[in-house]
Parts: C-alpha cells; structure tokens; sequence
C-alpha cells in the first residue's frame, strides 16, 4: 500500500460522478478539521497478506497522527500513487478495513472509492505535515514478488532438447541465447541505427514533445506506410478484418483498470475533468471492447481482428529510450483472435508464427525465436511445442516459467539481432486465458454453457519502428548497404550528364513513374560524379546516366546496386521497358506508393 499523509488544517470533498467501480451507500460529501488525511493506493501486491497490509498501515497513521497532536483522520482514496494497482473489490476491502481498525483509536471518516471526488484540502507546513509510505506484505523487508524459477533449454526441429550452453556462440541464435538467458554482457555506446536515420533523413528527434517520440520526414514516413500496407495485405490474405479503436480509456472501467495494471508503471495516464484516462499500450482495449459487445457464434470463430494502433504509448525510462528500438510512441500492427478453444487457438497460432517467419523473409531482417510457456502448459502441450519448432525449420530457445505471471500461458518472440549482437523483439503471438473473462467475452456452446475462450495476441511483423531499426541494423553487415527496392524511397534516378539532356531525361522520368516506379531527377547544376556519390549516399538501387550516347540509342547506362561491389559498382545496358520490368520483378506483389518527395532534386529540400 503506498500512503501520503498530510496533516491538514482541513480536508473536504464532494462525490461528483460515479464509475463503473464505484462503491455504493456512500456519504458523497463530508469534511473533517485538524486532521491526517491519508492518501492511499492499495496495490496488487497487498492481495497477498491485505491483513496485514491494513494492519501495518493503521499503525504508520497512528504514529504520525500521535506526532503531530492529530485526533482524526481522512481515509482517501488515490489510486494516483502507484500503477500497480489492486483490484477494485480488494482495494474496497482494504479500505474498510483500515477504517474499522482505526476507529478503535481515533475519529475516522472514508472518502468513497470509485467516485470522481472534488476536494480541497490545507497543508499545515510543518516538517512533519508531509510524508509518503510504502507498505509491504510481511515488513518493508518482504520480497515484492513471488518467486518464479525459469528453465531454460534449446530444441532443435527434430525434436531433440539441448543445454544452452552448446550455443554459447557468434551466430545470430547464439547471442539471442547469451542475451536472454543473462549471459551476454553489456554493450555500451549507440546502435548503427540512430546515427542512420538522421543522415539518410528518415526520422529525427522531435526535442518540442516527450522523449520517445519521433518527427518522421518524407523518406522515412514512405517506408513506413509501405510496411503498414504490407501488414494490412498480410492480414486481409488471412482473413482478418480491420478495425480501428480509441487511443484512450477510462480507468473506472473495471475491466480496463485491471487491465491497465498488469502494465505497472509504463503508462501514460491523465485527467479529462473528473475521469481518470489512460493512453492505450496497444490495441487490446478497443478490440475486447468491440468482442463483449458483439453476439458471438461458435460458427463464425475464430474471429480474426486487426488495427494499426497509431500509436500505442508506453512510459518507457527515460534512460532507455533510444531511436527506433525503444520508444514512448509507437506503431503496432495488432490482431487479435477470438477462439473456439485452447485446440483453435494452438492451431491458429501455427499459422499466425508463421506468418511471423515470412515477414522476416519478406523484409530482410533474419529472425531468431524464444518460446516461453508456464510449465502447467509445456506439461499438457510438449509434442505440441516440439510441432512449433520443426515447423520453425530451426532450434527455438525455449523458456519454462513455473508459474503464470501474465495474462499469456504461452508466447514466442521473433527477433533480429542489431549489430551490438542484442535481440531487437518484431513478430510475436501470445495465448491469453485471461482477458476473456475479465472483459466478460464469451459464447454460448451447443449444451448452452457460456465459453470464455482463449484470445491470441499476435503482431505479424513487430513495431514498425523496430521493423526499420531492424533494417538499418541490418545495412552494417552488408558490403553495400541497402532497402529491399520494394521500399527504397527513390528507386530509379536518373541523372542528365549536361542541361541538354534534361528534356528526354525528364521524358524517362514521367514513363517510370506512369509504370508504377518511384523515379526522381537530378537536374542540379552539378558534376555528374557528385550525382553519382550522393545517388549512393540515398542508397538508390538503380541509378540511370543519361549523354548524347543513351539518348540516341534508347539504351540506358544503369548501375544496379545490388550487384555492386564496395568499390566496383555494376553497370548493364537496358532499355527502358526492360528496366522497368525488371524494378518490377524485385517488387512483385509488394505494396507500392508514388515518391514522397519532389521529382527534381533541385526542388528537394534539406531536412536535416
């Protein structure tokens, strides 16, 4: 429980609204003169010993009251003091018991729990008329969690389980072991990444808003709906239907209050007059939302649900924010399935880590995986489990965890790997037994029982701002670092040798973008080697070099990237058809949009 005991000239309140956890029979308005007003926040903690708890809190009120001369004492409410809150019926309980145990010794009134309350409270100013207190089950000394052993090993596709210490190794799966089983030692300095997507000009700190969040420029916010169209597609060819929610919620709904605080401290929480609101973390509230509401039919399950939640907000440490790794703003592409049973929902999570394995394919960025269970669940499901992995195709780091600390009982994590050797998370799916329930989501079966099944959580590619540090982290083991040229901002410039060649190079330009090609012009009055280093610096993945030669043949000078060498670029002789026949097969059945900056470079502003 944590407290804030103010010694007060006077304290009074007025209930003005009532929320969905709101306590009845109420006096909904009271005061009380020279007198303790103690703040206090119930926390999920106490639920373990709340006896305790309350018997510990009476006696810190009743030694600061005794300090101070103070004969009563105001019990209010504040669930401001901690986001690990308890659940609305034991924080009551809680409540009133203090009440009951403090009556004995002093006079004691309750503000009500569950109320949007005015209040107007005086602060005597003494040294003692302030203080803040930290209850814990069991004395200050007691351990703050349950203990939960972990057990970790590595299985391979053919089913075999190996000790992690045989892949304790240089390779992609070996750091990923080393970092998330605590083997790994820490890496100091900045990823490749942040210095990156400043200079190509992507994103950049926005230094007028919180940390975290980003300022994305013309190149940067291009790759970045490409990848939402590219999750959308995705999605849409596995039958999901797109929704789209608030990005914030009321926290005297129950059901978002309990869930809000298995996130703890990463919120983002405010006041919208006398509601207390939450900014979401991802997409789960308006979507369970969406599912209690809606009449459900076994029929029709599972129910696949999408939304890129732009943007979901965690209250990260400032100290950890960092690029586009870590953020207090971000972009998820969340979908979430409503299944039949636990049978549907470990078929359907098949499918969805698979998906998962084909969005790293897709955009470049190799993958590793971690499978983590509760060990009730790897006992009931381990051919289940060795299933995943051969249909993985590679060894899975699997973790066993004792007991459920989440609402998952089951999850895996994809990763890249950045070029400091840590795991940076993208894709995941999760089995969640726990929010059915608490947003009373359910359907009737054949014999008339009422179902809550198990939802799954699943992103198929990550974050989108991880997917494009992933990228960049990527560019650092590449001899010619590069976009797959689906997502290139600029895929073909063409660069005039002198002015005279400007018209049919512009003539070039306009049927590479009638073909569906992000095409641009460099028409600066510069040397056709400056063009030519700064195509490179953009990392543009076919550069065309227009003379007298290429105009009067028709057979464009192309250097493609992708066969380049570090210091040896590859050039072919191409047509124009042919050229853009073949940007077209590097981006078959990839999502496309036009440029998103000017045609003519000389009207190309500088963002950074």
């Amino acid at each position: 429980m944590r407290l804030l005991l103010i010694h007060s000239d006077y304290i009074e309140y007025e209930a003005q609204k009532k929320t969905a956890m709101a306590e009845e029979e109420i006096i909904g308005k009271d005061s009380l003169n020279d007198a303790i007003t103690a703040f206090c926040a119930v926390e999920s903690i106490d639920e373990e010993d709340p006896g305790d708890v309350v018997s510990q809190a009476a006696a810190e009120i009743l030694a600061t009251a005794g300090k101070v001369n103070a004969e009563r004492v105001m019990i209010y409410p504040y669930a401001h003091l901690s986001n690990d809150l308890a659940s609305p019926d034991q924080a009551v309980a809680a409540l009133k018991a203090l009440e009951t145990e403090l009556s004995g010794s002093i006079e004691v009134k309750r503000a009500p729990f569950g109320w949007y309350k005015s209040f107007k409270l005086s602060c005597k100013g003494h040294p003692l008329s302030e203080l803040s207190r930290t209850i814990l089950p069991g004395g200050a000394d007691a351990p703050a969690k349950k203990e939960v052993n972990r057990e970790w090993f590595v299985l391979t596709p053919e089913g075999e389980k190996k000790d992690i210490s045989g892949y304790m190794d240089d390779s992609n799966f070996g750091r990923l072991v080393a970092r998330e089983t605590g083997a790994g030692g820490s890496v100091g300095g900045d990823p490749i990444h942040v210095e990156l997507m400043r200079a190509k000009e992507l994103v950049d700190y926005e230094a007028r808003s919180d940390v975290g969040n980003l300022r994305w420029l013309p190149r940067g916010k291009l790759i970045r709906d490409l990848l939402a169209d590219y999750c959308l597609h995705t999605v849409l060819d596995y039958g999901g239907s797109p929704v789209e929610t608030p990005v914030m919620y009321d926290l005297g709904d129950p059901a978002i209050y309990a869930h809000a605080a298995k996130f703890g401290e990463r919120q983002y929480r405010f006041k919208s007059n006398n509601r207390n609101m939450m900014l979401r973390f991802a997409a789960c509230f308006g979507m369970f939302s969406i599912m209690h509401d809606m009449h459900i039919s076994p029929n029709t399950l599972p129910l696949k649900m999408y939304e890129l939640s732009t943007y979901s907000f965690r209250h990260e440490q400032k100290g950890e924010v960092i690029g586009l790794k870590r953020l207090r703003t971000f972009t998820m592409p969340d979908m979430h399935t409503l299944t039949k049973d636990m049978a549907d929902a470990l078929s359907c999570f098949e499918e969805q880590l698979m998906m998962g394995w084909k969005s790293g394919e897709d955009l470049e960025t190799p993958l590793e995986g971690a499978f983590r269970c509760t060990r009730d669940f790897y006992d009931e499901n381990a051919d289940w489990v060795r299933k995943v992995v051969n249909l993985s195709g590679r060894p899975l780091l699997i973790e066993i965890i004792s007991e459920r600390m989440h609402y998952w009982v089951a999850k895996i994590d994809l990763a890249a790997i950045d070029s400091q050797g840590r795991p940076i998370e993208n894709p995941t799916v999760q089995i969640d037994v726990e929010s059915a329930h608490r947003f009373d989501i359910s359907y009737h079966d054949r014999e008339g029982q009422v179902i809550h099944p198990p939802i799954l959580h699943c992103s198929p590619t990550g974050s989108i701002e991880r997917v494009i540090c992933a990228m960049l982290e990527g560019t650092g083991r590449m001899a010619v670092p590069s976009f797959p040229v689906w997502l290139a901002p600029t895929q073909v410039r063409i660069l005039p040798v002198a002015e005279r060649h400007i018209g049919y190079a512009q003539v070039l330009m306009e049927q590479m973008n009638a073909a569906a090609l992000r095409c641009d012009l460099d028409d600066r009055d510069e040397s056709v080697g400056k063009k030519i280093r700064e195509a490179g610096m953009d990392w543009v993945p076919f550069v065309v070099v227009i003379g007298d030669q290429e105009e009067e043949s028709g057979l464009l000078t192309v250097t493609i990237r992708s066969k380049s060498g570090p210091k040896k670029p590859y050039k072919e002789q191409l047509k124009a058809e042919d050229l853009i026949a073949l940007v077209r097969s590097e981006t078959a059945d990839k999502p496309f949009r036009p440029l998103y900056t000017p045609r003519l470079l000389s009207r190309k502003p500088r963002y950074i």
